[in-house]
């Protein structure tokens, strides 16, 4: 891969890819809400390696802007990584309409619609991969606890995405997979998370790297294996 796409990259998970990515020797389109605050990845910018680019995923116009600014350049991955726990009401006593409504938007809507924006550059790439920051959580199978109920619909929501999507397009070539990062020590996994930031970027790396047509489709967590939807 020469040339990648993250969103949600000024912390966590996705800052971490863009930092790797970047350590690899690979060119990183880099959406941030503010560019001008994204302070961690300003050295990279500085050094030509990662291009910032504003992307606010409740902004459901952002997507054709980024594409507009991208033009013509060829994308090998887009990694939809940016996305929202959806606040403390999520239980069947207590649910928050409206923050229910902008978790989906945020966590399903708004991936869909900049895959869609960016399908052009990735027709131009070498590998073609969009990958689905999800979760464990968004998998009907393995629901044994229920409750989180935002959350788990708009995972559920994206993990259907990502296989609809890898069904209209497998036969260009494209891959298209959903990922669990694992729980994770960032601001939305808390300090009780039991996975590093680096083990679970690392892991995720790994395994873009390693994929083939035949993942096209599937559900996989941060060491590879596969989970059921």
């Amino acid at each position: 891969m020469q040339s990648v796409f993250v969103s949600g990259a000024n912390r966590g998970i996705g800052l971490e890819h863009v930092k790797r990515f970047a350590a690899a020797g690979r060119h990183v389109y880099a959406a941030v809400r503010d560019p001008l605050a994204a302070d961690a990845l300003t050295p990279l910018a500085e050094s030509g390696q990662v291009n910032l680019i504003a992307y606010d995923a409740e902004d459901l116009g952002a997507p054709d802007r980024i594409a507009a600014a991208l033009q013509d350049k060829p994308l090998d991955l887009v990694f939809n990584n940016a996305g929202i726990y959806g606040g403390e009401k999520q239980s069947l006593a207590g649910i928050d309409p409206e923050a229910f409504m902008t978790t989906i938007r945020v966590d399903a809507l708004a991936p869909l619609l900049l895959t869609q924006a960016l399908l052009p550059n990735l027709r131009r790439g070498a590998r073609k991969i969009i990958a689905n920051q999800s979760s464990r959580m968004g998998s009907i199978a393995d629901n044994g606890s229920g409750g989180f109920y935002a959350y788990r619909a708009a995972k559920a929501g994206l993990n259907m995405i990502t296989k609809s999507l890898a069904l209209d397009l497998g036969h260009e070539g494209f891959i298209v997979v959903a990922l669990h990062p694992g729980w994770v020590k960032t601001r939305m996994g808390g300090p009780r998370a039991p996975v590093d930031v680096g083990d679970s970027a690392a892991g995720q790396a790994a395994l873009l790297q390693r994929l083939t047509k035949t993942d096209s489709g599937r559900f996989f967590d941060y060491t590879g294996a596969e989970l059921p939807w």
